[in-house]
């Protein structure tokens, strides 16, 4: 099912059936406008050939530097690029971990309380370091390469983002 939500100034076409539910192939990637299953996608990573989980959950905080009394964030994406982003950087992740069991990289959209998810990284290998490396290319890559912008909204006002940057390819070597 698609389900378009009006996202700032633009509309944004989000799969959230396909997004909250996990898939049967071992990658897992999607955007979505509704609350990321981070339980869901961390309990789906678990397989008998992997000892290793490694689950990163960006949370919306009450604040931010020189923001005291954040009390909304907000998140636009040039949603068609997003999943092809995000096969790029899990494609780069079994290039570089071959041993990687699963991978699921969501994002969310839209309003995000404090205190919920706002991306959600998770990795399952044979071993743990494998399993921590890849996580955090995966959150630094998705955070470098991936077109999706915040909005803060706090006591004295609002801004897209503190640290403004160029949306760059995903690295291949």
């Amino acid at each position: 099912m698609v389900d378009t939500v009006g996202v700032g100034r633009n509309r944004v076409a989000t799969y959230d059936d396909a997004v909250l539910s996990p898939p049967e192939d071992p990658t897992w990637l999607g955007l979505s406008s509704e609350r990321l299953p981070v339980g869901a996608a961390s309990d789906w990573a678990v397989l008998p050939s992997c000892g290793a989980l490694v689950m990163f959950s960006g949370t919306a905080r009450d604040h931010a530097p020189g923001r005291d009394a954040v009390e909304r964030l907000e998140y636009e994406a040039y949603e068609e690029h997003v999943v092809p982003r995000l096969a790029e950087i899990a494609s780069k992740m079994r290039a570089s971990w071959p041993d990687i069991g699963r991978i699921a990289i969501l994002h969310r959209v839209g309003v995000v309380p404090v205190g919920e998810s706002s991306v959600v990284v998770v990795v399952s290998s044979p071993h743990r370091s494998a399993a921590f490396e890849a996580a955090r290319y995966a959150i630094d890559t998705l955070k470098a390469t991936v077109p999706i912008w915040k909005r803060e909204t706090w006591a004295d006002g609002e801004s897209w983002g503190l640290e403004t940057q160029h949306i760059s390819e995903v690295a291949h070597e």
